[in-house]
């Protein structure tokens, strides 16, 4: 810090949960010396300008590190494989799970499922691979884009926590993933940024994904009145909604009026544009409530009344919708306005409004109103 000192004509510092932070006004003589781009390559810790000019910057440094539970982590991640191989397995049709009735006998055979998976039965899930790989693949790369732009800020972040659920309970064998923040956020631009990173991440990895399952998936030769998608679980059809991603794709690589029966990697690709849609819905602490924060400050909350108003009026028809919203509520506290940055007054660089009409964009091809028919 010593070395910064003479270049800056005002500077504050103050420590926000782990993290030492500095805001600082650059002297006019110094912006762009060698002196000073040496003294912030020395940091030891993050920095960024916040102007164009290059006459404030801020520094962030850790004061205690973060040390991973890196044995949780493996047993979630090792746990979200096999129960997401066993989701694939069921829809492949290749494994039954075992099923009782009521909630006892849900807890039983999920009970079940991992004793004869460590048994040896894990063999027999293998056939599931092409869907639980590409579905780990969007859910990883998406928690992956928070986790670097997180650490891009200095941020105290966890790795990635995956959440497996066996397939006696989901047909997708997990609730995805999350990173754990533990230091607050010091202002807009670095929640955009690192709220932004994950839908987009996730999106990119879930094109590739849906392009390979729409050319391995098949028109069946019925007609049906919507042309829906669908895949079969435990030998009935489940109907899918679409996107405008998925309806275009789909139409493009499996051109047809029939209804397609998805493969194993399309069906990972719906439930990760579907992931993606959900995630960037604008309310609390939900990715889109990061992002619509970021740009617009407190009448993010505006936009979040709007939403939940959006999903009351899609749960007449779509009653899941009721689960979602209630959801949010409960991830954001019980209010779905965002709670507020460190430094909430601080404006946005004109940059960071062009991701934030990416994710719009991206919210708008993968958003599903009806996802099951």
């Amino acid at each position: 810090m010593n070395d910064l000192i003479p270049h800056f004509t005002a500077w504050r510092v103050w420590r926000a949960g782990t993290r030492e932070i500095v805001d600082a006004h650059v002297a006019p003589a110094s912006r762009g010396a060698a002196q000073l781009v040496a003294g912030l390559k020395a940091w030891p810790g993050k920095w960024y300008w916040l102007d164009a000019e290059r006459t404030r910057v801020v520094l962030v440094r850790p004061l205690t590190p973060y040390r991973p539970r890196w044995v949780l982590h493996g047993v979630l991640m090792g746990l979200t494989i096999l129960c997401t191989l066993g989701a694939g397995a069921v829809l492949a049709g290749a494994y039954f799970p075992p099923l009782h009735a009521g909630f006892s006998g849900i807890l039983l055979g999920s009970w079940e499922f991992f004793r004869e998976a460590v048994l040896g039965n894990w063999r027999s899930l293998l056939v599931g691979w092409s869907f639980a790989v590409p579905l780990l693949a969007i859910l990883g790369i998406h928690e992956l884009g928070h986790y670097l732009a997180a650490r891009r800020y200095a941020i105290d972040s966890s790795p990635p926590f995956f959440i497996p659920v066996p397939p006696t309970l989901s047909p997708i064998g997990s609730l995805g993933a999350f990173i754990r923040v533990r230091s607050p956020v010091v202002d807009r631009r670095q929640l955009l940024d690192v709220g932004a990173a994950g839908p987009l991440a996730g999106f990119v990895v879930a094109l590739a994904v849906l392009a390979w399952g729409y050319l391995t998936s098949e028109r069946i030769p019925i007609v049906l009145g919507a042309a829906p998608s669908y895949v079969t679980l435990v030998g009935q059809p489940l109907f899918l909604g679409e996107s405008i991603l998925t309806r275009f794709l789909r139409d493009w690589l499996l051109p047809g009026t029939e209804a397609v029966h998805l493969s194993l990697p399309a069906f990972a690709g719906w439930v990760g544009v579907f992931i993606t849609g959900l995630n960037l819905i604008p309310l609390s602490q939900l990715d889109g409530g990061h992002v619509t924060y970021g740009l617009l400050g407190r009448r993010q909350g505006r936009v979040a009344l709007l939403a939940v108003l959006g999903l009351l009026w899609l749960a007449q028809t779509s009653p899941t919708w009721y689960v979602w919203v209630a959801f949010a509520f409960i991830v954001g506290g019980g209010r779905i306005q965002h709670p507020p940055v460190l430094v909430a007054e601080r404006g946005m660089p004109s940059s960071r409004w062009l991701v934030g009409l990416a994710c719009v964009v991206v919210f708008v091809l993968t958003f599903v109103p009806h996802p099951f028919k």
